[in-house]
């Protein structure tokens, strides 16, 4: 929503100040200056970029619209999964906790939180780790700086979309000057002709120059922007995941531990202590029972 506001904002002050100087928006209407410009700049980052990346950057462009970022009930999910877990881990037989482990799809504890479940890439992350704790001569430090690398690794991954929007930005004001460029030099094939045509000409060649700023800085880098964040914040699981796992492997207790992970996310959607002994604690103690 803040997404669509903030475009909307954007054309409708620039058009809107635009038309009060006594401008024509016919006049801004270029198509085929568009298509240059459009047109190369998407060629450019398809050139630049595995199809992967270009593959998600819809995605990620869908995420940035969305503002799909965890929300308060799926930061209480992890934290009553991984509670589930580490209540596993210190009280069942080994077998029992790596049925869990290993089937995560088919696991009830899983199957509890469906939030956390959706998301392949963490569960995974989760189970790894706890496959180490249950071997049980992993030491914390060498776990907790394998999970560093690989939190860097998959941050490193979900932000290459990001540079890649970042890096078609960069390039449009450049693409702007190509078209107007283009455009300048078609209207000098017509110098002959009345000042009123040569003078549509320059302005449409003109066009070119302010689609290509206007689309960088107020489209394509706002756009690439907002996925970084919406990316930066989803990481925060990984980290809430991590700090949580390390505390139980130091000794800490689980609901210490979790106290750890819960500690490590934002203060705007940190959930409060209560919340979690109420609704991530408590429920998972029930469901034991």
């Amino acid at each position: 929503m803040g997404v669509i506001l903030g475009l909307i904002i954007t054309f409708g002050c620039v058009l809107g100040g635009y038309m009060a100087m006594g401008g024509y928006v016919k006049v801004l209407i270029q198509p085929f200056e568009l298509v240059i410009i459009g047109g190369a700049a998407c060629g450019i980052f398809i050139v630049a970029n595995p199809f992967s990346v270009v593959k998600d950057s819809f995605k990620a462009l869908g995420e940035a619209t969305k503002n799909s970022v965890p929300t308060r009930e799926e930061y209480l999910q992890l934290l009553g999964l991984l509670h589930q877990l580490l209540r596993e881990l210190r009280t069942k037989p080994r077998n029992e906790v790596e049925n869990h482990i290993d089937n995560s799809d088919e696991s009830p504890i899983f199957q509890d939180y469906p939030l956390i479940l959706a998301n392949k890439d963490l569960t995974n992350f989760i189970c790894d780790y706890c496959r180490l704790i249950i071997v049980g001569n992993a030491r914390p430090h060498e776990v907790e700086a394998l999970m560093e690398e690989e939190i860097g690794t998959i941050r490193y991954d979900k932000l290459k979309s990001y540079h890649g929007l970042q890096g078609m930005a960069d390039g449009l004001p450049a693409m702007g000057i190509v078209a107007a460029v283009l455009g300048v030099v078609k209207a000098m094939g017509a110098i002959d002709q009345s000042p009123e045509v040569l003078g549509g000409l320059i302005a449409a060649a003109l066009v070119g120059t302010f689609l290509g700023i206007f689309l960088a800085y107020g489209v394509v880098g706002p756009l690439a922007t907002k996925v970084k964040i919406v990316r930066e914040k989803n990481m925060r699981l990984y980290f809430v995941a991590k700090q949580t796992l390390i505390a139980y492997m130091n000794g800490s207790l689980p609901q210490v531990a979790l106290e750890f992970g819960r500690k490590t996310i934002s203060t705007y959607d940190r959930p409060t202590l209560d919340d979690v002994e109420n609704e991530a604690m408590a429920a998972g103690e029930a469901k034991a029972a």
